[in-house]
């Protein structure tokens, strides 16, 4: 089975979070459910990070040459 994208992998999480805040399911669904989840979401991150190692910003210096800068996160 091909792996999942994260847009995949992020509906299949707010399923499970949906089905978790039901609160129609029995204790063992719901710690199946959780470590599903916890799985989910370490894949989803892990996704970020590799992504966020590959973004970089071209920017142009003072004489018109492009330089490449790497992406940081703006609080």
């Amino acid at each position: 089975m091909a792996a999942k994208t994260f847009e995949e992998s992020m509906l299949e999480l707010e399923k499970v979070v949906s089905k978790l805040e039901s609160g129609d399911i029995t204790l063992d669904e719901s710690l199946k459910l959780f470590e599903k989840g916890i799985k989910l979401s370490k894949n989803c991150q892990k996704m970020l990070d590799e992504a966020e190692k590959k973004v970089k910003i071209l920017t142009a210096s003072d004489d018109g040459s492009m330089e490449e800068k790497d992406f940081e996160v703006q609080e």
